[in-house]
């Protein structure tokens, strides 16, 4: 395995995040007090409590899972695509250096600013609601294998992608609706029962049931059941980056 070479891609990633520290810090907080004011304001003044839970702190695992999983998409696909747009790409693929190596740097970046993020806005949750975290080992696990799995998610568009509109077509058409639509703001019982059913199909829900889990210890699908979506997830997503290095795949051509 060669380490210097995955710290020099890490390292070349992370500094194009700290050049735009104030901007990647003061945004993730504003977008959190926007959302506390419009959902915990708004509509927890006519929701007191969700399965025992205040409806501000409620929301706060969805919030969380939001901006961590369009977060690390965005820096993953962004990172890669970049080499691809400007032609450096070859310069990675003549080096010796394996695709696990190149996977490596790149998506341990990605993963490592969409942590960044999501610990922001857990301690701005904190200025607004009294939160409680029940299992904080497993809410570590959980937002460490979601910022893993969606970074390489991302890697995998920024491959796939052509031009710049393809690069934001799935994570604005595709995983936003997805989040909203899984749970984040809302608990899937408080549905209809057949509208429950049809959220089951939806990836995200086990996701952010099982991070809601840690936090609160309540949970919209069994916590086993939310680990083996991530770990499923991650390792199709392995699966389908492996395959792409060895057919170079919209990277070679």
């Amino acid at each position: 395995m060669n380490w210097q070479a995955i710290w020099a891609i890490y390292t070349f990633e992370m500094s194009r995040f700290f050049r735009t520290l104030l901007q990647s810090f003061v945004s993730p907080v504003i977008s959190t007090s926007l959302y506390f004011v419009v959902f915990g304001a708004a509509i927890g003044s006519r929701i007191d409590e969700v399965e025992g839970v205040s409806y501000g702190a409620f929301i706060v695992p969805g919030l969380i899972m939001l901006s961590v999983m369009t977060q690390a998409i965005s820096n993953a696909s962004f990172g890669i695509y970049f080499p691809k747009f400007i032609g450096t790409i070859y310069e990675l693929l003549s080096a010796p250096i394996n695709f696990l190596e190149i996977v490596m740097g790149y998506v341990g970046a990605a993963a490592t600013k969409a942590l960044f993020i999501g610990t922001v806005i857990l301690a701005t949750s904190a200025l607004f609601v009294d939160l409680t975290i029940q299992h904080p080992l497993a809410m570590v696990i959980f937002m460490l294998l979601t910022c893993l799995s969606f970074a390489l998610f991302g890697f995998i568009i920024g491959i796939w992608a052509q031009n710049f509109e393809q690069l934001q077509l799935i994570p604005l058409l595709i995983v936003t609706p997805l989040v909203f639509l899984g749970g984040s703001f809302y608990s899937i019982s408080m549905l209809p029962a057949a509208w429950q059913t049809i959220s089951f199909f939806n990836p995200v829900v086990y996701l952010v049931s099982g991070f809601r889990w840690a936090f609160f210890g309540i949970a919209d699908v069994p916590i086993g059941l939310s680990l083996l979506a991530i770990a499923g997830f991650t390792l199709l997503c392995l699966g389908i980056i492996w395959w792409i290095f060895k057919t170079g795949w919209r990277i070679r051509s």
